[in-house]
């Protein structure tokens, strides 16, 4: 009779959320429904497949599998500021409402994308989902209105590829020293988010514009530099990724073309994504006016914005469904808001509204969010099967 061997896998030490917990249990049971958890749910067995090369590479919640540290242990070391999940370049811009990008690992996992498919982010922000497809070596199109979301996604998942030229212009743009300018668009980005930065830090905390450019673009350097390190180093297939400024609400890609969505749409009237950002929107040349007529959740006034709001996310979540692929998975992060004292449903409407439009509701979990207690304290992650 032939003995089943168990092969014990524990949490990293930073977990500490139900919602964490549940995303744990649910990506290791996409590779092995068989599992038990122990030890005060810090730990989990599971039957031996022999399959713990992949689970190494790609689990997001797991310190150790088998005794051996998962590539996320590691990864998570290359990190220039000590903020927890800001590892890599995913740190770079403060930018508000950004996703934890070990959740977004785990829900990689959770629906089933593998190395070489395609994930959708339209509403790509900081670039966070996209970034972390890349490390997996998942392809990924990254699409928002913003010009500065696309701005920081492309430096966030470009300037790998070309730190050696970012590093040779740093006295030209930091140090102000003769040179010719570099022809190169990734350089002059990559210099460009430094500035943006700098220009959030003496907007938001008050500090000096010249030091804050020169401390933030070498400490960007310094992380895209861990990251050529980490690609070496756990030998990383990196993913291509495409970065587009354009609209959701026609979204410039063919029926059934991507492989899997994770998105966090617009929070209507909890997050103003143009005044958030307005120091580095102007800097850029943008009319603040002009441009928040084009933004989701941000035009309008009133009842009328919460009107725009739903027909516009309508438009957005029925061109969702018509890229992705039969069978494959749209994950959506959403949350009600108070407005006026009232609560205003917005997680059931988006339920309600793709299931009309064909989509099926797999997954409902809870998640606590930090930082908007005024307007929001809790949001869902919402998965949805086409």
């Amino acid at each position: 009779m032939n003995m089943i061997n168990f092969r014990k896998l524990k949490l990293l030490n930073n977990i500490q959320f139900i919602y964490e917990l549940a995303l744990a249990r649910l990506e290791l049971q996409s590779f092995n429904p068989d599992l038990k958890v122990t030890n005060d749910f810090r730990e989990f067995e599971i039957k031996d497949d022999g399959n713990f090369d992949e689970l190494k590479k790609r689990l997001a919640y797991f310190k150790t599998i088998n005794g051996d540290y998962s590539d996320y242990y590691y990864l998570q070391k290359y990190n220039q500021t000590k903020s927890v999940n800001q590892y890599l370049t995913h740190w770079i811009y403060p930018y508000k409402g950004k996703f934890h990008p070990q959740m977004i690992r785990a829900l990689m996992n959770v629906i089933k994308i593998k190395e070489g498919e395609t994930l959708l982010d339209p509403f790509v922000g900081s670039g966070t989902a996209i970034l972390e497809a890349q490390i997996l070596g998942v392809n990924g199109i990254g699409i928002d209105i913003s010009p500065l979301c696309v701005l920081i996604s492309k430096v966030k998942t470009e300037s790998v590829d070309v730190i050696d030229e970012i590093k040779k212009y740093k006295d030209y743009y930091l140090f102000k020293k003769d040179s010719k300018e570099p022809s190169d668009e990734r350089i002059k980005n990559f210099y460009k988010v430094a500035e943006m930065m700098a220009h959030s830090d003496q907007s938001r905390r008050g500090r000096n514009f010249d030091s804050s450019f020169v401390n933030d673009a070498l400490k960007m350097i310094a992380s895209v530099e861990d990251y050529g390190d980490a690609i070496k180093k756990h030998n990383l297939k990196i993913g291509k990724t495409k970065i587009l400024k354009d609209d959701i609400r026609k979204i410039p890609l063919k029926d059934e073309s991507v492989d899997g969505i994770i998105t966090s749409p617009p929070y209507s009237i909890a997050l103003n994504y143009v005044a958030n950002d307005a120091h580095s929107l102007k800097a850029l040349g943008y009319d603040l006016d002009k441009i928040k007529e084009d933004f989701i959740g941000v035009r309008g006034t009133g009842l009328n914005k919460f009107e725009l709001y739903d027909k516009d996310m309508e438009k957005a979540y029925s061109e969702m469904y018509r890229v992705l692929k039969k069978d494959k998975y749209c994950v959506v992060i959403i949350g009600n808001v108070t407005f006026q004292g009232q609560e205003i449903n917005t997680t059931q409407n988006v339920i309600d509204y793709c299931g009309k439009i064909g989509f099926k509701t797999i997954k409902k979990m809870e998640k606590i969010i930090y930082g908007l207690y005024n307007v929001m304290q809790k949001e869902y992650i919402l998965i949805f099967q086409k």
